[in-house]
């Protein structure tokens, strides 16, 4: 005969630990909700925060390509791949540089732009000190 109380049997479960029943949320808010619950079980507990991941780079250029050679004339089978992936690779990397200088000219602009705030701001201060 089997007893009311049996021993769980999986590894890592504490014999004081209690099973939780398995709730699949169905709304963003749901899982939402599900996860600030698990969270505020044990409040001690510190919540992991991952770090940003760091920006994608592209490789340098190579300094002397040997094999120079376009995607027909002289081409081989196999030489077309190796061509289409350098191609692939420099026009990824071009891209990225167009898109670090357009980033670093709206960081320019916005800079500028609050500076311009901040003078106006202390404009519209003197002339209110004046009028004190």
């Amino acid at each position: 005969m089997a007893t009311a109380k049996q021993k769980d049997s999986r590894p890592g479960k504490g014999p004081g630990k209690e099973s939780q029943p398995l709730v699949i949320a169905k709304t963003a808010a749901e899982e939402q909700r599900l996860k600030l619950e698990r969270l505020m079980r044990n409040p001690d507990k510190p919540a992991v925060i991952p770090e940003r991941p760091k920006e994608w780079n592209p490789r340098a250029p190579p300094e002397f390509v040997r094999d120079v050679m376009g995607s027909s004339a002289g081409a081989g089978s196999g030489e077309f791949h190796v061509y289409r992936h350098l191609r692939r690779r420099e026009y990824q990397r071009q891209e990225f540089l167009d898109r670090m200088t357009d980033k670093q000219k709206m960081d320019i602009d916005y800079m500028k732009k609050v500076e311009e705030n901040q003078l106006a701001a202390q404009m519209r201060t003197e002339k209110r000190r004046k009028k004190r």
